[in-house]
């Protein structure tokens, strides 16, 4: 079914949650009034819906397919392709100095917003791209930034970020592909890359003239571990100084692996100098190549994060529209004994609901962390800082909840969402990848509970959840979850051994995002109410109500499993736990 872009409730998450207009007010953002906003948000949303959404059915259907060592992608592709590089969407939020509009982190999440909802797996293309563009500006050299910057921005070349390996998997200090100087010669002073990647998305395709692949390896005597890997940008095409396209480097696409969904987005197996004649070019210092690398993911995870909004969107819009069409059995205890539209039958009506009200209180937590990561931008460590507590919240719960969502969707469809024909099944399979990649979510619960509780010795989270239990005192079950939320944080800070807060790390992470979202749900509803939004005066105080009542009550239940400690997650033997 189409896509419609949920302009109104975006403009609310953008304008109270990200306050975009007291970013406007400094110099950097100054573009972003009012006007330039909704027309941005306006134009994406019908170009998404226009361009990408229409491909999304045949993307599944299709899929990447590799042909001789060419990724081919189905028919309309490379036009909506070209035609987003054309109409300036992919430089929204990057550096002016290299032909982006300068524009908050907030606008550009909107653009990959509502291109993820019309089609998540094309939409991967564009959000690894930014990520590289992010890691260059923070990390290259000049003379790496004039050469790459501007053409990444633009989209004509494409960017991807290569971790994994084989026998790694998350423990990217185990990674084992080489980089060795070259000391003479044409590429004097760069590097032979070798090794082999796996996962890497969208790291062989023709949609874009080059693909700038950023790769993790070790120097020869390079310590073990994360401390002995550098970061190396690695041109599908070799660059001339001129910027002009040389000939192909020594990498390839091996395979493409089979997934379970997502399946326009080529996720390839990569080999890096089969041939021994791979160059790449060291980006930042020798050994620091995690953390150049992880600048690159940080902006990764927080728009993995978004695409939990971005299929629970697409999901509760299939779902409302069958809803609404799909008559069936007479509504209970109603005299009138019609079928009527299963929208009318309260179990129903509840699913969707609860769809529509998580739907939009992980959109409201979206550009509550975009916000928080423009006013870092300029100048704000305080912000900086809260918007670093606020990744791994809005990545895992994001994602856990994009996958509810779709799942649901999948319910109200009954037996017709079970089968592809309806298309319902398709948002939960691309769904179901995003709490894997860019660090799991139990990683990401783990991020929070052994670096994110400590910053400041505990005061930087301390001040998030005491900024929610102030502004939610008249609403006393958001304002017991937030104190709570505070009080196990500092459990776990000062007494909790290392095994208890990764034990109870997953339902905590679930229990402070849902406090935050709370909170944002809270200020939005206030807002409409007060007369901002008269499109959403009547759904947005009801979805926030059922947040409210409903999701914060649940989230609060999890305390016992926060605070259970690791005792009984110990009790058997491995091998008793496997027999």
């Amino acid at each position: 079914m189409p896509y419609t872009a949920p302009t109104h409730d975006q403009l609310l998450a953008i304008n109270i949650c990200a306050e975009i207009e007291h970013l406007a007010q400094s110099e950097r953002f100054a573009a972003a009034e009012p006007d330039m906003v909704e027309a941005i948000v306006d134009g994406i949303g019908g170009f998404a819906a226009g361009e990408f959404a229409p491909l999304n059915r045949a993307g599944d259907l299709g899929g990447a397919k590799l042909e001789n060592g060419i990724v081919r992608l189905p028919d309309g592709f490379a036009e909506a392709y070209e035609a987003y590089v054309a109409q300036g969407w992919n430089a929204i939020g990057s550096p002016t100095e290299y032909g982006g509009q300068g524009l908050p982190f907030t606008l550009a999440c909107n653009v990959l917003e509502n291109l993820g909802s019309a089609n998540m797996a094309f939409t991967l293309l564009p959000i690894l791209s930014v990520g590289a563009v992010d890691a260059l500006a923070d990390h290259g050299s000049d003379a790496q930034k004039s050469l790459y910057l501007p053409k990444l921005v633009s989209g004509e070349w494409s960017g991807t970020m290569n971790l994994t390996e084989p026998q790694a998997g998350s423990d990217v200090g185990a990674l084992r592909s080489t980089a060795t100087l070259i000391a003479d010669g044409e590429h004097a002073g760069k590097y032979r890359i070798t090794g082999q990647k796996i996962y890497i998305t969208w790291g062989e395709h023709e949609l874009a003239r080059n693909i700038i692949h950023l790769v993790l390896a070790r120097l020869p005597g390079a310590p073990e571990g994360t401390r002995g890997i550098s970061l190396f940008v690695v041109p599908k095409y070799h660059v001339n100084a001129d910027g002009s396209l040389g000939g192909r480097n020594d990498l390839r696409c091996v395979s493409l692996e089979h997934k379970l969904g997502i399946n326009a987005s080529p996720t390839c197996v990569m080999s890096y100098g089969d041939n021994g004649e791979c160059i790449g070019e060291l980006v930042g210092a020798e050994n620091r190549g995690l953390a150049a690398m992880f600048t690159m993911m940080n902006s990764a995870r927080i728009n993995v994060g978004s695409q939990g909004v971005q299929i629970a969107e697409r999901a509760l819009q299939q779902a409302m529209h069958y809803a609404a069409d799909r008559v069936q059995s007479a509504r209970a205890g109603s005299p009138d004994r019609h079928s009527v539209a299963i929208i009318e039958h309260p179990d129903v009506r509840r699913m969707l609901l609860r769809m529509k009200s998580l739907t939009e209180a992980m959109r409201a937590l979206l550009y509550y962390t975009a916000g928080q990561v423009d006013r870092g931008a300029l100048g704000d460590e305080a912000a900086a800082r809260r918007a670093e507590v606020l990744v791994p919240m809005i990545k895992a719960w994001g994602t856990d909840t994009g996958v509810e969502v779709a799942s649901i969707g999948i319910q109200v469809h009954g037996g017709m969402g079970f089968v592809e024909e309806t298309g319902a099944a398709q948002h939960y399979r691309d769904a179901r990848i995003a709490p894997i990649y860019e660090g799991t979510n139990g990683i990401q619960a783990a991020d929070l509970v052994t670096r994110k509780l400590g910053f400041e010795d505990g005061a930087v989270f301390a001040a998030l959840m005491a900024d929610v239990a102030r502004d939610s005192a008249d609403e006393p079950a958001l304002q017991a979850l937030a104190n709570a939320c505070a009080d196990i944080g500092q459990w776990m800070r000062s007494d909790a051994s290392l095994d208890d807060r990764l034990a109870g790390s997953v339902p905590f992470c679930t229990m402070c995002a849902v406090a935050v979202a709370g909170w944002q749900m809270l200020k939005q509803k206030r807002a409409v109410e007060a007369g901002h939004s008269p499109a959403l005066a009547a759904t947005k105080p009801v979805t926030a109500r059922f947040f409210l009542d409903h999701i914060v009550t649940e989230a609060a239940g999890l305390k016992a499993s926060a605070t259970a400690g690791a005792g009984l997650l110990y009790e058997l033997t491995a091998d008793q736990l496997a027999g």
